[in-house]
Parts: structure tokens; C-alpha cells; sequence
């Protein structure tokens, strides 16, 4: 009897700390770099590793950014003879353990990609019938985040699919986050929050204002559409994610990013950037590491923003956060500056347009204003707010301090 009950004690407590491992993933909105936007199947371990240098000498790291996540293309064509996933040894000759030391000795976090069908979206073996095995391999090499692709899966079930691989990581017993990447075809928000930390919202993003692609890639205004209606799916530890960022590859202008790095932001979108961390301009790192900006990201309420106005030419998306703080993104669509002028008494007594108004947000008080891309104040809510809104960009401000 003594060592029945012992044996469940001990069942027990394992149980506790088994679960805790796994609780507190991705309490804020993942934060860090992806291969894929800018090297696509052209990677190997000597640019992984200058890109871990380059997050920290640039300062990203001390901006919060954490993970270095390889996409597509590091494997080997084929598993090894006991059926283990492999890396391509010509790219990475050191092998995936040795790579992740690598970039945990920088402080950092380390990222890797599969597939939930047999093959990746590149023909390399995906995880299909080798969940457990995959997790347990992923988990002895030191990996802290994977994206798991939706591609060659033929008849398999979506949610069965997933569920398997968030079942097998966390049998292997290390936490690491879980990115489910079946870009939105079936609701993902709705199911995903008991399996994993975030989920594809939307088809692969491409470093364009709206432009579309034949095969479904889309510019990053069309991806944002179709996040207007999905903020109360967000939250702590479960994210809407809208893709990756297309800052500073180059196809559109300083506005454009501004705009794309801010809406994202107010999204409470993971910040996972898609280009080249060691060729970046001032503008580029000027957009990344605003740290006024990264906190509506990464505010710990963890609220998605909403659409609160809307007209043919602008956007007004707002954001609660902690401390009876609120963010407010001008939102210019249009081809030609906007003039703004707002009484912040009048508009905002409106509701929001799709149903989570302003009311729960107490504009009787007054707020300073701060212009979070400014970096400085411009007045307070007492006033009226009167600016020029260029074409294709934002005004960011943040209502902070009631006064009295």
C-alpha cells in the first residue's frame, strides 16, 4: 500500500511539472527571424550562424527578438536507416545539435520546419508516421520552436494531424513552441489554441502592398484584411499569426514597412522578420528595433487590435493594453494624403464596426498622446488632433497617463 501511494505521489508531481513545462509558451507574441522570405531553399549553416551574430550585433536580441528558425530545405533527401529525420550534410556539415549550441551560446533560441504530410513543401521527407520519432529528434538537438507545414497531406484530417504533433512534443519533453502552418483553410482559431502557440491565419506572404501571386501568395494589405474579424481568438500563449515580415527586402517604400511593422503590432502578431540581418539598412533597423512600437506587440494583456472606423481611404484599428493604456493606428489605404481631424470627445462615442465598440475604454477620461514613431508627446485627448496622413502610411500613438 506504502508504495502504491508513493508511486502516485510521485505520478502526480511528474504530472504537475510535466504540464508546467508547457504552460507558459509564448505568454507574449513569438519574436525573431525565419530563413525562408529572403534565402528560400538557399541556406546552410555558416548564414544561420551569421544571422544569430547579426541579431545580436544589431541589436534585435536586446529588442526582444529571440528565435533564429531555419524554414524549408535543411534536410536530407532521404531519413537515415532507423527511419530519423537528417540534415543535408553539404549545408550543414556540423550537424542541427551543433548549430543550436551555437545560437543558445548567443543567447538566442532556436527555430526549425516540417511538414505534417510525407513530404515538405520542397519534396524533403515531413513527418507523416514519424511524429514521436521527429519530436524526440528535434527535442536531443535542443530545438525551442517548429513550424509544422500543411503540405503533401493529401486526406489526412487537419486537427488529428496537429493534435498528433503537439502530443508528440510534449511527450519528448521539451518545451517548444508549436507553429501550426495550415494557412487558415480550416479555421485553425478555432481548434489550434489546445494544440499549439500560434497558428497560420492566412496564405504565404509576399513583399508586396496587395499584390497577388498565381499559386495564392499575397502582399501583405490583402493578408490584413482578413485578420479584422479573428481578435478575440488571441491571446496569451495562443496567436493569430498572419505570416512572417516582409520588412526590408526591399520592394516597397520606408512607409509601406512602417505601415506593414505597425499593423502587425497592433495585431499582437508574432514579429518573426524574413529578411537579411547582415546587409540592413538605418531605415531598416530603425523600424525593427522601435521598442515603443514592439511593446503594443508584446503588451502583456496580449489583446488583438480591431478595426474600430473605416471608409474607403482609412483605417482606424485600436488596441487595449495594460495600465488603462490604449494604442491607435491612422491607417492612410489611399493613393493621396488624408487630412486627419479628430475630437477625440465626438468620434469616440461610435461603435466599432464589428462589434467590439469603444465603450469599454472610458473616453471620458483625459490621455497624453504619444507618437510612438515621433518618440515624443503631441498633446492630450482634451485637444483636437489634427495631422497629414501620407499615402500608404501610418500614425501610431499611444493614449497613455489619464490626467486627472
Amino acid at each position: 500500500m506504502r508504495k502504491t501511494i508513493i508511486f502516485l505521489l510521485l505520478s502526480v508531481v511528474s504530472t504537475i511539472l510535466y504540464s508546467q513545462k508547457f504552460e507558459n509558451l509564448a505568454e507574449t507574441p513569438p519574436m525573431g527571424w525565419s530563413s525562408w522570405n529572403w534565402f528560400g531553399r538557399n541556406i546552410n549553416e555558416e548564414i544561420i550562424k551569421s544571422i544569430a551574430d547579426a541579431m545580436v550585433s544589431s541589436g534585435m536580441k536586446d529588442a526582444g527578438y529571440e528565435y533564429v528558425n531555419i524554414d524549408d530545405c535543411w534536410q536530407d533527401s532521404k531519413r537515415d536507416e532507423s527511419g530519423n529525420i537528417v540534415p543535408d550534410k553539404e549545408k550543414f556539415p556540423s550537424g542541427m545539435k551543433n548549430l543550436a549550441d551555437y545560437i543558445h551560446s548567443k543567447g538566442l533560441k532556436f527555430g526549425i520546419y516540417s511538414s505534417a504530410g510525407v513530404k515538405t513543401c520542397n519534396g524533403y521527407p515531413g513527418s507523416r508516421g514519424y511524429e514521436f520519432q521527429d519530436a524526440l529528434t528535434y527535442a536531443s538537438w535542443g530545438v525551442d520552436y517548429l513550424k509544422l507545414d500543411w503540405c503533401y497531406a493529401s486526406t489526412q484530417n487537419t486537427v488529428a494531424s496537429y493534435s498528433l504533433m503537439g502530443q508528440a512534443l510534449k511527450e519528448a519533453g521539451r518545451p517548444i513552441v508549436f507553429s501550426i502552418c495550415e494557412h487558415g483553410r480550416t479555421e485553425p482559431w478555432t481548434w489550434a489554441p489546445k494544440i499549439g502557440q500560434l497558428w497560420r491565419t492566412s496564405t504565404d506572404i509576399q513583399d508586396c502592398w496587395d499584390c497577388t501571386r498565381s499559386w495564392g501568395g499575397e502582399g501583405w494589405l490583402n493578408i490584413l484584411d482578413k485578420q479584422a474579424k479573428l481578435y478575440s481568438f488571441a491571446g496569451p500563449g495562443h496567436w493569430n499569426d498572419p505570416d512572417m515580415l516582409e520588412v526590408g527586402n526591399g520592394n516597397m517604400s520606408f512607409n509601406e514597412y512602417k505601415a506593414h511593422f505597425s499593423l502587425w503590432c497592433m495585431l499582437s502578431a508574432p514579429l518573426i522578420a524574413g529578411n537579411d540581418l547582415r546587409s540592413m539598412t538605418k531605415e531598416t533597423l530603425e523600424i525593427f528595433n522601435n521598442k515603443e512600437v514592439i511593446n503594443i506587440d508584446q503588451d502583456a494583456m496580449g489583446k488583438q487590435g480591431f478595426i474600430a472606423y473605416k471608409d474607403s481611404k482609412l483605417e482606424i484599428w485600436m488596441k487595449k493594453l495594460s495600465g488603462d493604456e490604449i494604442a491607435i493606428c491612422f491607417f492612410n489605404r489611399s493613393e493621396n494624403a488624408i487630412p486627419l481631424k479628430i475630437n477625440w470627445q465626438t468620434f469616440w462615442g461610435h461603435e466599432g464596426i464589428y462589434g467590439n465598440g469603444f465603450k469599454a475604454f472610458h473616453f471620458d477620461k483625459e490621455y497624453r498622446i504619444r507618437d510612438l514613431w515621433q518618440h515624443k508627446y503631441i498633446g492630450t485627448t482634451a485637444e483636437v488632433f489634427t495631422e497629414t496622413l501620407e499615402r500608404h502610411s501610418v500614425i501610431l500613438v499611444k493614449l497613455d497617463t489619464p490626467i486627472p
